[in-house]
Order: C-alpha cells, then structure tokens, then sequence
C-alpha cells in the first residue's frame, strides 16, 4: 500500500542535501554519492510538490494561468520545465507586471500534465516568446476585474480607480487584492477571444519587466529543497537499472542468464520488456531492493541479442551517405528555391564551392536519465524531470495500453536538459517496467547506460556555393545541408513542407534561411536515412542552427576574403533589408537592419580592423538565433591564440551582442547567453563523438571532452536596447560561437577549419595545408 504525500510521495528523515553534499566533501566521498544515497532505504526524499493546499474556491481565478488568495497571494501557474533558465521567474514577472502585482507577494507553481494546459513543451527557446502575450493579456485581464470589484468595494466609479502596488486605489483610499478576494464578490472571467483583444500596458509603464530580482528557483536549489526526478521515491519501490540493447530500433533478446546476478544481495528478477510503443526494443529490466543491488546485478546478467544493419553502420559511413544525398539534384525539401541559381552559378565571373561538417555531439547532461513509475487509483503516474509531456502521452498510452487521461505525468526540476529531454522516451521503459511486477519502480540509467540510449546531435555535412557577377556583386547562393532528422523521427506533425511540397524538419535546416540578401538562392533540406536508422536523431541545444551557421558563417568568411573584401563589411552590406529579408510584425520586424545592427555595434565593441599581435586572431560571426518566425539577433566576436607548434586554440575572449526584443528577466537573460556561449566553445573546440557499429565511441566523461573550468574565456554580452516583440534566449548565442573562432584561427594564421569540433590535428593539417 503507497504512503502518499503531495506529489504522491513520502519521506522518512529528508536530511537537507546541501548539509548532506558539504559532510559528504568532507569525507572526500563525492564521486559515491549518486550511488550510496540512491541505494540507501533510510534516505528516502520527499518530492517537490506542484500544488498548494488550499481549494479552488478560496481563489480568484480570472484564467487558468494564475490565481490569487484571499490573503492576497498570487500564484502563477507554469507549464515549462526549469531547468537552470530560471523560466518561472520571467513568466511570473510578466503576469505581475500587467496585474500591477506586489512582487513579494508572487509564488510560482510548475504543474503537472493536464489537457488543460494545451501544448507542453519547453525548447526551441520558445517559452518567453510564445506565453508572453498569453500572459500578458491574462495579467491585463486580472487587473481589470480587481479594479471593477474594488470600485463597488469602494463605492466609486470604475474610471476613477486604478491598480497598484497590490491594491486598488481611488482618490485617498485603497483596498488590498487579498480584501477584494475575501470580501469581494469577485466571479468575472475571460474567454479566449476576450483575453485575445485585451489590451497590455506600454513598454514605459512597466514596473518588473526589464528590472532584475532574485531567481525564484535559486533558493530551493541551494538549500536542498529543490526536487529533481532523481530524488523522487515511493514507499514500496524497487530499483530497476535496463540492459541496454546494441541497437536503438532493430535488436531482439535472443536468451537471457541472470544466475550470477542471483548472488547479488537484494536482486529480485530480470525481464525483457514487452514494448507496444515500439520505443526499447529489446530492452531487459534488471530488479533489485536498491540501486546499488541493480547496478552490480545488471552488469552480471547475460543477456544475447540478434541485432540488423544498424549494428556494422559507423560514423564515417553515414558521413558517405551524407554526400551521397547532396550529390543528387533530386532529393530532400526546398525551404527556399529562387529562379536563376543553376544560370547565375554556370554564368559568374567568380564563385566558390565549400564543404563544411560536424561530429555528433552527446548532450551529457548531469543528472542521467531515470523515471518513476507506479499505478494508484486507476491512474498511472511518472515521476520525472521532463521538456515535452504533450509529445510522450501518447507515446506512453500506447505502450501501456490505456487512455492517456489514464495517465499523469509529475513535474520536477531538470538535472540539465539541453534538448534530450524533449524525448521523454525513458518514461516508457520505467512504466512497462512497473506494469510489469505491479508495483512502484525506480528506473535509473548510468552515465553509460544514458549515453548508449541518448538521442544526439546528428552529424552533419552540407555543401555551399556562391556565385559573383561582372559587377562584383554576389548573385547567387547555393545551400545543400544533410543530417539526420530528429523532428521526423519523433513529432512529424511539427514538419511543414518546402516550397517543392516535401516536408523537412526545421529544426535541421533553421539557419540556412539566413536574412542576407544574395541575388537567387536556394535552400536544400535532406534527411540522412542512414542516421535515422542507426540512432535516434535528437533536439540539442540550438539543433541544427548549430551546424548550419558553422557553415555559413564559415562560407561567409571565406566569401568575403575571395571578393578581396572587409568581413563585417561584406556581411553588413548583403543585411539590407530588402525584399523577404525585411522582416515583419510582430517577431521579425526591422528583419535584417536588426541583425546589421548588432554586428556594427560588436564591430565597434571589439575595435574591428585594428593589429593583433602575432599567431592572435580575432573572428566574427552574426546569426538570428533559432528560426526566422522568432529571429534573436546575435553577433560573436572570438579572441583566440593559436599555437603553430602543436595546434592548440586558446579563445581569450568571447564577445556577444544581442537583440532579443523586449528583455524580462536581465539577469537570466545574460545567464542563458554566457551558457550558450560557452556550450557554443565546448562544442565548437572539443565536444564530438562518432558511432563505431551502431554504438556511440564514448560513453562517460573520461573520453568525451567538454570545456573545463581553466579554458573558460571572458565572456562579455550586451543587449541593444529595446522594446519589440520578447524573443528567444535560450539557445540563439550557442550558434555563432564555432564560426566566430574557425574564423579568428583564419584571422590568426591564414589556416581554414572546416569541421566541428576543431581539434589540433586539423589545425596542424591546415597550417600545413593553407587553402
């Protein structure tokens, strides 16, 4: 029988994790942490709850999106996963503002699955964009109905109140929200067509927006409060740790021996999972009373697969494949497909051709991915950290075989997110796994566990040309870009379809639709079979952005030192404005004047065209973030010292200017924009891994490298000023790091890298090789 508490969940001691990491650093423990505390019975966590203990009739709840107290709390209601983006404070401050809300008096509340809350997703850098005029118009909407109650309250007209500081003032007299709510009649409500025709304050009346406070999430994740899906327990659950098949799609259990595992104290059984989802085929789940039981008894059952194609496919063999689609005219999707490339290419006094390619990249978040999963009442909840429970619902439904309202999925803090858990598929090996043996089961992967089932980044190769006239002016631009397609994999009704009529994944071409104007141009889109049928393609931190602006703002770099002109120069001239590039209301508009802004500002920030000293380098690049219907206007500039001997790259420092539109939280804005960068760095310097037979080459930390505390540059970011559509944030300034420094080692030394990550072979190799 479950003992339940808020989230569902209990606990026995819930000592506070801060005192517990501080005694366990003091010990010189650390590294076993993960694993004692997560075996240990008596060191079971209380989860975080996602709702308050009052009814829902104390509250006045003039939307789904916030309510108010009688004592005059006003909690806000947030559907995105906080997972270090401090999400909840900006969405928070918006309602605030527009409710003319006492921002002490402002709690935050992350929700769980509910149809009510329509789309759930937390990626793509969408969450501000896309809730601020929703609740905006609701924070609008609450305020108006304050102010109506309030004016009978007070016995004036309407037109004489206003809102303020929390309360409701007329002439010398006021009355608090909270007496308005308790005393009040208050039952007005807003359709949606209401809410979509309230007007919003002017950009010179806001009180919150644009000024900092203290992230609401901060506290709990200092003082160990704070719950992760890690921490989430059950009484009665057992541990299960899977043993992960060598292919994604096509490996089947052959036959299975558990009998050394059965020395192993506290080991329970072993299953192969029966899968209707089709999602972990040919996954076995290891039982056991503690984590630390399954972890050894996993690694001593034998399990035997028969596996298909995917298990001889490597790196370098979807790479080929790669080419192979770029090589024929006749394939992938045309996001863009100008009259007159093919004519101005065959024609030109001058053009280029370049190749450009990346690795796969791993996402590694820091807390590996786990679920817990239990039937109670007739409804089977998970319990995990997640960034789209509307995409894995009827995923879940499927395999579990019931009605997705049959189904909840609770809410916890992200232990790092980066896109992997966009795909909540590790919720379904944990809920087949509790159906399985009827009771609660705590799914947790190891670090190699979750590498081997990660979704990562696809490699990428991609093919540009571009094409000058007798004048000297760029008449054509040809952009051919190959990878495997996570959106196709995983949401396709999230695909629309090129010009040609063929759907593309926009989130593995976004970026190639640049806002330069180059006479004729055309855009390809092609999906690499071989990727998707060798591993599951997924959503990592800015996606394909990621490669497509290595490539062209690489292209644009070697264009304008072919023309023989100034880089910032050359780039500043093609962002004119004209024709589709000149933006529109209400998330492009100024389009690419926007972009040529923040370029000539970072020009003039970074003292652009004046002498470094010997073997220094400093690059640029410009990019407008995730896609064109929500353009972030970024521009980086990368200091770097190479090092002619053994190839090593040093970026000094990294100089960012954005225009992100309206800026709410200014603190987590530049938080989001030095993270990004700096992922941009690791990436772009040394994170790549490749699959050897099906299978990623690394699977921990000790061979895949990422950036370290030592190379950390100076980072710098300004924001232009603003008061435009609120853009995205959370990804934009990873893009155009790796171009910015490829650029710079060029500045530097004459010598062009033309694949991600760059490592110090290459470098070597293009000093010898100058092209």
């Amino acid at each position: 029988m479950l003992s339940l508490s808020s989230h569902g969940l209990r606990s026995s001691g819930d000592p506070s994790r801060r005192s517990f990491l501080i005694t366990m650093l003091g010990a010189g423990v650390m590294l076993g942490y993960a694993k004692s505390t997560l075996g240990a019975a008596d060191v079971m966590l209380e989860a975080l709850s996602t709702h308050t203990a009052r009814s829902a009739g104390d509250l006045f709840e003039p939307t789904i999106w916030y309510g108010i107290d009688p004592s005059g709390t006003v909690t806000v209601n947030i559907i995105r996963a906080e997972m270090g983006q401090h999400v909840g404070t900006a969405l928070a401050r918006i309602v605030a503002d527009e409710l003319e809300a006492d921002w002490r008096r402002v709690k935050i509340v992350t929700v769980d699955s509910d149809p009510k809350w329509g789309l759930m997703v937390t990626g793509g850098s969408w969450s501000v964009w896309q809730s601020f005029p929703l609740l905006s118009r609701a924070g609008a909407a609450g305020r108006i109905a304050l102010i109506e109650e309030g004016a009978k309250m007070l016995g004036v007209p309407e037109q004489t109140c206003t809102a303020r500081e929390h309360a409701v003032h007329a002439g010398g007299r006021s009355i608090p929200y909270g007496d308005i709510v308790a005393r009040g009649n208050l039952r007005r409500t807003f359709t949606s067509e209401q809410l979509d025709k309230m007007p919003i304050k002017a950009a010179d009346k806001r009180r919150l927006i644009g000024r900092n406070t203290l992230a609401e999430d901060i506290p709990s994740k200092v003082d160990g409060k704070g719950r992760y899906g890690l921490d989430a327990v059950v009484e009665g659950m057992v541990y299960a740790r899977p043993k992960v098949p060598p292919t994604r799609y096509d490996s089947k259990v052959v036959s299975m021996d558990d009998s050394a595992a059965k020395r192993v104290p506290g080991y329970l059984k072993s299953l192969a999972l029966d899968d209707p989802s089709g999602t972990v085929p040919g996954w076995v789940m290891v039982y056991a009373e503690t984590f630390i039981a399954a972890n050894k008894a996993a690694d001593l059952v034998n399990v035997k697969w028969s596996s298909g194609k995917a298990a001889t496919i490597s790196e370098a063999d979807i790479q080929k494949r790669a080419a192979e689609l770029i090589a024929d005219p006749k394939g992938g999707s045309l996001l863009v497909d100008d009259p007159g490339v093919d004519t101005a290419l065959a024609s030109a006094k001058q053009k280029i051709e370049r190749t450009y390619t990346t690795s796969t990249v791993m996402h590694f978040a820091l807390e590996p991915v786990n679920a817990l999963a239990f039937e109670k009442d007739g409804i089977f909840e998970i319990h995990t950290g997640n960034q789209w429970q509307t995409l894995i619902l009827p995923v879940l439904a499927k395999a579990l075989g019931r009605s997705q309202d049959k189904i909840v999925l609770r809410s916890y803090l992200l232990g790092g997110g980066f896109g992997r858990r966009l795909d909540g598929d590790y919720t379904v090996p944990a809920a087949l796994a509790a159906k399985a043996i009827g009771k609660p089961v705590k799914m947790v992967c190891t670090r190699a566990d979750d590498m081997r089932f990660d979704c990562p980044r696809s490699p990428s190769t991609q093919v540009v040309r571009m094409a000058w006239g007798n004048d000297g002016r760029v008449t054509a631009m040809d952009h051919h870009a190959a990878a495997g397609w996570p959106t196709a994999v995983m949401a396709p009704s999230f695909m629309p379809k090129g010009v040609n009529g063929v759907p593309y994944d926009l989130f593995s071409i976004f970026g190639a639709d640049h806002w330069y104007s180059v006479g004729a141009q055309r855009v390809r889109a092609l999906r690499n079979d071989l990727a998707d049928e060798t591993f599951r393609p997924g959503w990592l931190r800015s996606v394909g952005a990621g490669w497509t602006n290595w490539a062209v703002e690489s292209f644009m770099d070697e264009a304008a030192h072919a023309a023989g002109v100034d880089p910032v120069k050359f780039r500043l001239e093609m962002l004119d404005g004209a024709g589709r590039n000149a933006g529109s209301a209400p998330n492009s508009v100024g389009g690419a004047r926007r972009q040529a802004a923040v370029l000539a500002r970072l020009a003039e920030k970074v003292g652009w065209g004046k002498p470094t000293p010997k073997d220094v380098g400093l690059g640029i690049a410009t990019t407008f973030g995730q896609e064109r219907g929500m353009p972030t206007w970024t521009a980086c500039a990368a200091l770097v010292r190479v090092n002619r001997t053994n190839g090593h790259v040093t970026v000094e420092k990294l100089s960012l200017v954005i225009d992100a539109g309206t800026v709410i939280h200014p603190n987590s804005a530049e938080a989001q924009v030095e993270g990004a960068a700096l992922w941009g760095l690791s990436m772009a310097l040394h994170e790549g891994s490749e699959f050897v037979k099906g299978q990623p080459k690394d699977t921990n930390l000790d061979t895949y490298a990422l950036l370290r505390m030592g190379d950390v540059p100076d980072v710098e970011v300004e924001f232009l000023p603003s008061t435009e559509a609120p853009v995205g944030l959370g990804e934009p300034a990873t893009t155009p790091v790796a171009p910015a420094i490829g650029n710079a080692i060029f500045a530097a030394t004459g010598a062009r890298v033309r694949h991600l990550p760059i490592r110090r072979q290459a470098v070597l190799e293009a000093l010898t090789h100058r092209s």
